[in-house]
């Protein structure tokens, strides 16, 4: 967490556009491993839920999203905080750009 003057660091004024905004800081940003990969989960255009790891070495497409979420977490070593829920559409990319031998598709 961070601390500033000996106290946690719970909001933080941002500068948005020539505006000082104060926001509340949800989780730490430390929280976050620099060498965490993210994993994205969203439908595609056919409803069906898709998560892709954000280097394409694993991904699949689900019935629902609570097997796309079990899935991911049991191949990130079970950590939710590496999991990003898209609004948008996303489609999954079986020929991305990691070796074939390191991706994964379920």
């Amino acid at each position: 967490m961070a601390v500033t003057e000996g106290r946690p660091l719970l909001s933080m004024d941002l500068a948005i556009y020539g505006r000082t905004t104060n926001v509340k800081l949800v989780e730490p940003p430390s929280c976050i491993s620099p060498t965490l990969s993210l994993v994205f989960v969203g439908q595609n255009r056919k409803g069906q839920w898709v998560a892709q790891e954000q280097n394409g070495l694993y991904g699949g497409l689900f019935v629902n999203r609570s097997q796309a979420i079990k899935y991911v977490l049991s191949e990130n070593g079970h950590r939710p905080e590496a999991i990003v829920e898209l609004s948008r559409e996303i489609e999954l990319d079986a020929g991305s750009t990691a070796s074939p031998n390191r991706r994964r598709i379920a």
